[in-house]
């Protein structure tokens, strides 16, 4: 059996602000999270954040509104969300973008102090 990632919410707030969006829309989340647990692609449309830090991905589902979740999974051998956000502008949400880079600080922060 192929052995899984873990799964993580970077804290409380990405969880709530992952639990907030619409069902439909956590669901197809989840399904992708889970795939990508088990090193499967995901079926949604992906984009690499490089400009935020390595390994950090984006799940796009488009739409009016646009949906997005931004995790990493490239420590600690886990997925862990950073941030998930209903996208209402076109272009870069630049407010969204300076939450998954702080809240990847932090994740890094705490990986230092366990190794």
């Amino acid at each position: 059996m192929k052995k899984s990632k873990k799964f993580a919410f970077v804290n409380d707030a990405a969880e709530r602000e992952y639990k907030d969006l619409p069902d439909k829309i956590q669901d197809e989340f989840g399904k992708d999270l889970r795939r990508i647990q088990f090193d499967e692609e995901p079926k949604l449309p992906i984009t690499h954040l490089d400009s935020i830090g390595a390994g950090v991905i984006e799940l796009r589902k488009n739409g009016s509104p646009a949906f997005r979740c931004i995790y990493v999974a490239k420590y600690q051998d886990a997925v862990v969300v950073l941030h998930a956000f209903a996208k209402t502008t076109n272009g870069v949400d630049r407010q969204a973008m300076n939450v998954a880079e702080q809240r990847l600080k932090e994740l890094l922060a705490e990986l230092k102090k366990i190794h």
